[in-house]
C-alpha cells in the first residue's frame, strides 16, 4: 500500500501530491539556477576574451575586417567550449541515465528529445550570453585599439 502522505522536516504531514509538487518545483528551480549560472559564466568568458583581444580585433578591423566577421569570430570562440561541453554532458547523461532511471519522471532513460532539447536550450542561452560581448567587439575603433595597452 502506498502512503498518501509524507513527513515534512517540522513533523507535519503533507499530502503526497503536495510533496511531489514541491519536489518538482525545487528541481525546476535548481535547473533554472544552473542555467543562469552557466549563462553568466559564458558571458564572463566571452567578455574577458574580448577585453584581452582588443588589440587583435583593432588590427583585424584596420586591415579591412567588417563587423560581421569580427562578430562571427567572437561567437565562434565563445561557442566552441560550450558545444564541446554540451556534447560531453549529453554523452555523460547517456552513460549514467540507466543508473538514475528511478529519478526520471515521465521520461525514459534514453529519451533523445530530452537530450537534444537540453543541449539546444544550453546552446541558445550561451549564444545570447555571448552576443553582447561580440556586439561590443564590433564597435572597437581601430585607432583606439592600436593605442590600447
Amino acid at each position: 500500500m502506498m502512503p498518501t502522505s509524507c513527513r515534512h522536516e517540522h513533523g507535519r504531514r503533507l499530502p503526497r501530491s503536495l510533496a511531489d509538487s514541491l519536489a518538482h518545483c525545487s528541481r525546476a528551480g535548481l535547473a533554472a539556477l544552473a542555467l543562469l549560472l552557466g549563462s553568466i559564466g559564458v558571458y564572463a568568458m566571452a567578455s574577458y576574451r574580448v577585453s584581452r583581444c582588443v588589440r587583435e580585433i583593432g588590427i583585424r578591423m584596420a586591415l579591412g575586417a567588417d563587423g560581421s566577421e569580427v562578430m562571427s569570430l567572437v561567437l565562434r570562440q565563445a561557442m566552441r567550449p560550450v558545444l564541446l561541453g554540451g556534447l560531453a554532458g549529453v554523452a555523460g547523461c547517456a552513460a549514467v541515465s540507466r543508473v538514475l532511471s528511478n529519478m526520471l519522471f515521465g521520461v525514459s532513460a534514453y529519451d533523445p528529445i530530452a537530450f537534444t532539447s537540453a543541449l539546444f536550450l544550453l546552446l541558445v542561452v550561451a549564444l545570447v550570453a555571448s552576443y553582447i560581448p561580440a556586439r561590443r567587439a564590433t564597435r572597437v575603433d581601430p585607432i583606439l585599439a592600436l593605442r590600447y595597452e
